[in-house]
């Protein structure tokens, strides 16, 4: 398997929401995990970094961030230089994927949880 670093964006502490999930099974599966949200804290002790930081060596941004949320975060996740952006239920936004697209990131309309349990990821 190819450890691949995994931007989460939209990360929380609450372990309802479904970007906890997603560092904890990214964990759990043995990719590297970056959570990135607006609140200080951890998951599983990693700690969540606001999106200022600059994160090298990135394969993936996986967004849990609502469309009307997203455009000031499109230069950071192009900043990151992923290979490519998934884009879970809920976060789907036409315009960032076709801008995505143009730079030669790959998108997809996905879900990084059931991705991880079908061995898709």
């Amino acid at each position: 398997m190819e450890a691949k670093k995994t931007v989460v964006l939209g990360a929380s502490t609450n372990p309802s929401r479904y970007s906890n999930m997603a560092v904890i099974k990214l964990l759990n599966y043995g990719y590297e995990a970056v959570p990135v949200g607006i609140k200080k804290g951890n998951i599983e002790g990693v700690e969540i970094v606001p999106a200022d930081v600059q994160i090298d060596g990135v394969d993936t941004v996986t967004l849990y961030i609502g469309p009307q949320n997203q455009p000031q975060y499109y230069n950071y996740v192009l900043d990151l230089k992923p290979n490519r952006v998934i884009f879970n239920p809920g976060t789907i936004n036409p315009e960032f994927m076709n801008r995505l697209e143009k730079e030669g990131v790959e998108v997809l309309d996905a879900c990084t949880l059931v991705m991880l349990s079908a061995n898709t990821y």
